[in-house]
């Protein structure tokens, strides 16, 4: 008789998250089949960092791995109270934002929105790419929000932390409603995304440019398609950001581009080739943000190094250390999106030179927001007087 084991899973109690780290990435046995996880971009699905034990999967003699599905994408709704996140980061641009999803197919291994699939019981590494929650509801929701007395328009932040264009969009189509609310309250909206499906809402998107109320960040963070599917395996290809670039600035679209994340010996080399890409394309600005680690990201990180790029892999954290304090990563507001020391220096000049050259530097265009017309007001409770 076959023993009821939990098809091959040992449970045990956590050790301090220094060494589940370094265990994770020294035990070949965590890492997931190939098969189980192709077109993915973790190796690791550890157990999220809230639970009370940490699951391994390992071979029990009677061939349970090889009756273990490959991971495939399983899309719940959540059922949100609110479409508009707020926050108060002293270091962002902008004070609220909307996901239309949680976790993000597109699958790339430095993602620092990782972690947060821990609050929903799931790791931050595999099930980050397949175990996805959609927000059918937020339409609604937002325009509920506007609706209410005493809104204030800000500029609302779309895609800061999983990209609302990943695949599953196109069979939800939940940012497309977002966009016809926002853009039938003449509200101001800001975009990231590194896909081309942007264009699909280009009739959208080209009525709001002309009132001056969206402007669109295309995240390129390399022109390399191999390193590129490797590290953002369901992302569009380089060619295809740059050609989003291309179709939303001829249509008139304020587009800016991202080199985000620039890693130390491995993708920093591009910085200047990807800003004079984006400005042949049309891109009108330009910005970067220097690799993050926080949390579970680090090990799974490491761990897709170690596996990809492993003549690099001490070099590459040598100089992401030496830019951290030391450390794999430093949440310090300021520090956290630049970091510090020679190194990070000698990226921050590259970027200013170039972008200075290219005409790409911030400008002080802001998005229009005395257009704002609230909402009809549907599903706000009427007042009594």
């Amino acid at each position: 008789m076959r023993p009821q084991s939990l098809a091959g899973q040992a449970a045990f109690a956590p050790a301090n998250t220094a060494d589940i780290a370094d265990a994770m990435i020294a035990a070949s046995g965590l890492r997931v089949e190939v098969d189980r996880r192709r077109g993915r971009g973790a190796g690791l699905n550890p157990s999220g960092r809230f639970e009370p034990t940490q699951r391994e999967t390992f071979d029990d003699g009677w061939q349970t791995l090889e009756e273990l599905p490959p991971f495939k994408t399983d899309v719940q709704i959540e059922k949100p109270r609110t479409a508009i996140t707020r926050n108060e980061s002293p270091d962002l641009s902008f004070d609220r934002s909307i996901n239309p999803y949680r976790g993000c197919e597109h699958g790339c291994i430095y993602c620092f929105a990782r972690p947060t699939h821990a609050y929903m019981g799931l790791s931050a590494g595999l099930d980050f790419e397949s175990k996805l929650f959609a927000k059918p509801d937020a339409p609604k929701l937002l325009e509920r929000e506007l609706a209410k007395p005493g809104y204030k328009v800000r500029v609302i932040a779309i895609g800061t932390n999983t990209d609302p264009y990943q695949p599953i969009e196109k069979e939800w189509r939940i940012m497309r409603q977002i966009l016809e609310v926002l853009n039938k309250a003449n509200h101001p909206v800001a975009i990231v995304t590194k896909s081309a499906m942007i264009l699909r809402d280009l009739d959208i998107l080209t009525e709001m440019a002309a009132k001056n109320i969206v402007r669109v960040g295309i995240s390129v963070t390399t022109l390399d398609r191999k390193l590129a599917r490797l590290m953002e395996p369901r992302a569009s290809t380089p060619t295809r950001r740059l050609e989003a670039i291309r179709g939303l600035s001829g249509a008139g679209v304020r587009t800016s581009v991202m080199a985000a994340p620039i890693i130390p010996a491995l993708n920093d080399h591009e910085l200047e080739r990807i800003l004079d890409a984006a400005k042949a394309a049309g891109a009108e600005e330009a910005s970067y943000v220097l690799l993050r680690l926080p949390l579970e990201v680090s090990p799974l990180f490491r761990d897709w190094l170690l596996q990809n790029y492993p003549d690099r892999y001490r070099h590459v954290m040598s100089l992401v250390r030496s830019m951290r304090g030391g450390k794999d990563y430093d949440a310090e507001f300021g520090k956290r999106m630049k970091g510090a020391g020679p190194y990070a220096w000698q990226i921050a000049r590259r970027f200013e030179m170039a972008a200075k050259r290219l005409e790409l530097t911030r400008r002080s265009l802001a998005l229009r927001d005395d257009l704002f017309v609230p909402p009809n007001g549907s599903g706000v409770q009427l007042s009594l007087l």
